[in-house]
């Protein structure tokens, strides 16, 4: 069960708060029904039980709230694998779960560098494209991108497509009617990586600039979704193009794996 000192997250890492609200989310969202248990006596918070998830999973209750209390434990795989189960985690949410149990990484965050050969690619597209970081900072983008989304119009502070999605008006307009949809679909998808960095100076910077700028970010924030980074499409109003349609993929640097290029094709 438990690993060895040297193996378990501190006390104080943010990352144990972390799985805690991620278990309490999710075991707050099943019903006795939804996992085959009989409903008992009456229920004054919503969810399952701590005790229920325990014995579905197969582990002490004590154990159990340890992880949820956000308490320096490490579990085994088999324990993962077993509370996913226990959950009805999806293989995003099982993967996230996974990660956030993993030996953390120490290091600070520090804005990141696009090589030259990925930046002279970039520039040579003809299709919108940029390039973003591990806290989805824009770091490089082309004339086409710029025609779009006026990052050369921004702020240097400004040139994060969570800070530019959430809290300027231009991105409400730009999206229209989707954008409620949209920005809460990258919320979901960032939390994951957020959540592996959880209490960095950096990434607390950003949520918190996220919480002051969007009235709908909290409420989301706190439902603790997941999501995983898939191509798809994107109808835009532009101000002065007109409606216009993209499908957009996003590709992994091989030079540095934190580093996403994104480019927008015309649908």
């Amino acid at each position: 069960m438990p690993a060895s000192p040297a193996a378990s997250p501190s006390r104080a890492d943010p990352r144990c708060r972390e799985l805690g609200d991620f278990l309490r989310s999710r075991r707050e969202r099943l019903t006795p029904k939804s996992v085959g248990l009989p409903a008992g006596r009456r229920r004054r918070t919503p969810g399952l039980r701590r005790e229920e998830v325990a014995e579905l999973a197969g582990i002490g209750i004590d154990w159990y709230v340890r992880l949820e209390q956000g308490r320096a434990v490490s579990p085994s795989a088999t324990t993962i694998d077993a509370l996913a189960r226990a959950l009805r985690l999806g293989k995003t949410e099982h993967a996230h779960l996974k990660a956030l149990t993993a030996p953390p990484d120490r290091r600070l965050f520090a804005p990141e560098t696009v090589p030259d050969a990925v930046r002279r690619t970039v520039m040579a597209l003809n299709q919108p494209a940029y390039v973003t970081g591990r806290r989805w900072d824009v770091l490089l983008w082309n004339k086409a991108a710029a025609g779009i989304f006026a990052f050369d119009r921004m702020p240097p502070e400004d040139r994060n497509t969570l800070i530019s999605m959430l809290t300027r008006p231009q991105s409400r307009r730009l999206f229209g009617e989707h954008w409620a949809d949209e920005a809460r679909r990258m919320v979901a998808q960032f939390r994951a990586t957020h959540d592996l960095w959880a209490g960095d100076p950096a990434f607390r910077a950003l949520i918190e600039r996220l919480r002051a700028g969007s009235p709908e970010f909290e409420g989301w924030w706190r439902r603790h979704d997941v999501r995983d980074v898939v191509a798809g499409h994107k109808s835009l109003q532009h101000p002065s193009k007109g409606t216009l349609r993209f499908e957009y993929a996003t590709f992994q640097a091989n030079d540095d794996p934190a580093l996403k290029l994104v480019i927008y094709t015309p649908a």
